[in-house]
């Protein structure tokens, strides 16, 4: 079995979608749906996955939770709540109660676009995630590699919460370079409570270098940073279909992890994600 810890949905007719601006993300302007990713997924082997919040409305996270409880492919949610709102923990207790609310696994803020590089460790930010952790769920990190840093900071605040770093901390492939991304992602994996997911890569490398030899240094420093039992597979999808397809994202994943053994390839398709947003759902 396979989870697909890392993707998104949406519909263009209900929200739009601002951050997909310019030619370069053209593709992406239209409508991707659980309908869509389904038969990709069951093709590829993927029997569970992670719906993550895509933009900062308080009304998708209960969307979200409703598809999940709707689709049976649709395991947990990532979803957003504004963690500076005094009342964070209530608002976190009511989405749980939700229709859906039992997929609630984590919470996200888009921090790589917040211009502060410390904004993780403001106390209004941090009194919301000690109601993250307080509420049993994780924290999913979005950043860029300046504000790793922080993130290992924040996580060192807050030893009782998971922080689940997606897409690598976005190191930067296109031009090859490792540094400073692989010595601040290093510091962040040495605390125990961090996780990666290894995704996102194909869309930060240059178009033409995407195969697995390329992206091998960076799959190879969070191999050795985190281990494979902190490690997961995420798709990305369908913001990876700007450079590769469902099938090819997975089977370069496959590829980076193959000289694992195979209960280490265990944990970062499977095992990972079940340990970090629990159990796979009953009923």
């Amino acid at each position: 079995m396979t989870v697909d810890a890392h993707h998104h949905v949406w519909d263009l007719s209900v929200r739009d979608q601002d951050w997909i601006t310019g030619p370069g993300l053209r593709p992406l302007r239209r409508d991707f749906t659980v309908g869509d990713l389904e038969p990709q997924a069951r093709a590829a082997g993927v029997d569970r996955t992670v719906l993550v919040q895509t933009v900062t409305v308080p009304e998708e996270t209960p969307e979200f939770l409703a598809l999940a409880e709707a689709h049976p492919l649709i395991w947990g949610v990532v979803g957003w709540t504004d963690l500076t709102r005094p009342d964070v923990a209530d608002e976190l207790a009511r989405l749980r109660a939700l229709p859906g609310g039992r997929h609630l696994k984590g919470v996200r803020h888009q921090v790589q676009s917040e211009p502060d590089p410390r904004w993780l460790l403001r106390p209004d930010v941090a009194r919301g995630l000690a109601a993250v952790a307080e509420a049993g769920l994780v924290y999913d990190l979005v950043v860029v590699p300046h504000q790793l840093p922080a993130c290992a900071e924040a996580a060192a605040r807050h030893p009782g919460l998971t922080f689940v770093l997606d897409h690598l901390g976005k190191p930067p492939i296109a031009s090859g370079g490792t540094q400073p991304w692989a010595d601040a992602v290093r510091a962040l994996a040495a605390l125990p409570n961090t996780v990666c997911k290894l995704s996102g890569m194909v869309t930060e490398a240059d178009p033409a270098r995407r195969t697995p030899a390329d992206l091998r240094p960076y799959a190879d420093t969070v191999l050795d940073a985190f281990g494979p039992d902190r490690l997961m597979f995420g798709s990305d999808w369908p913001v990876c279909t700007l450079a590769a397809s469902y099938s090819e994202v997975l089977a370069t994943a496959r590829d980076l992890t193959a000289g694992l053994a195979e209960s280490e390839r265990g944990a970062v398709f499977e095992g990972t994600a079940t340990r970090v947003y629990g159990p796979a759902r009953s009923g």
